[in-house]
This record gives structure tokens, sequence and C-alpha cells, in this order.
């Protein structure tokens, strides 16, 4: 596969694996697994288990796992035709979707900031009406 088509499928591959990862570590959808995953993550006498637990918390973590199964199911390869391929791809993919998460929660951040400013806006006219 050409190089332009290998870019083009890096920065597309990520933007599943970004979805899947920011719906899992931080929508409320999965908030009573992630909980539950939180709190086995410091409670477990075992470090395999804490640090197991651990991987459905962190977004970074995550990714990696996430990025491994679209590997397997994709067989997707960046710059070299073996081993190395799927190597270079999995951290690339990690890299960009990680990146898009960042975007996303930049932006999911600006807006709620935004509904506050309308909210605070809305309220002093509602003040300004009544009195």
């Amino acid at each position: 596969m050409p190089l332009s088509h290998q870019v083009v499928w890096l920065f597309l591959l990520a933007l599943p694996i970004a979805s899947i990862v920011w719906t899992v570590t931080h929508e409320e959808v999965f908030r009573e697994p992630r909980e539950f995953c939180s709190q086995k993550s410091k409670d477990s006498r075992s470090l395999v288990r804490r640090k197991f637990f651990y991987l459905f918390t962190c977004e970074y973590c995550f990714s990696h796992w996430v990025t491994v199964f679209f590997l397997i199911i994709t067989r997707y390869k960046l710059l070299y035709p073996d081993w190395r391929g799927y190597l270079v791809s999995l951290f690339a993919l990690v890299y960009v979707s990680n990146f898009y998460i960042g975007l996303f929660g930049h932006v999911k951040l600006e807006v709620r900031k935004s509904r506050a400013e309308i909210e605070a806006i809305e309220a002093q006219v509602e003040q300004t009406k009544a009195a």
C-alpha cells in the first residue's frame, strides 16, 4: 500500500479508536463499570489485578488495547510489511487517537463553559425583568 494511503488510514482508524476509548473512559453510559474498575484498581491486593482494572479507567492505557483490537481486525501496517509495521502502527494509532481525544476534551470543555456563560446571562436577564 502506498505511503499516502497508509497515512490516510492512520488518521481514519484513529477516529473509531478515539471514540471507543472516550466513551468507555468518560461517558455516563459506562460510569458504573468504570467506577467498579476504579475501585478494584485501588483496593485489590494483587499488583496484577490493580493494574488490570486500571487499564479500563485510563484513556491512554485503554487506547493501547483498543488499538490492538483494531490492528487484529484490520491488519493495518504502517511503513513496514512485516511485524515492524504492526509495531509502528500500534504506537502511531495510539498517538493520533489520543490527540483526537485531547481535541475532543478541549472542545467539550469549551462547550460546557459557553453553556454556563449563557445560563448566567439568562439568569441576569430574568433578574432584570423581575426587578
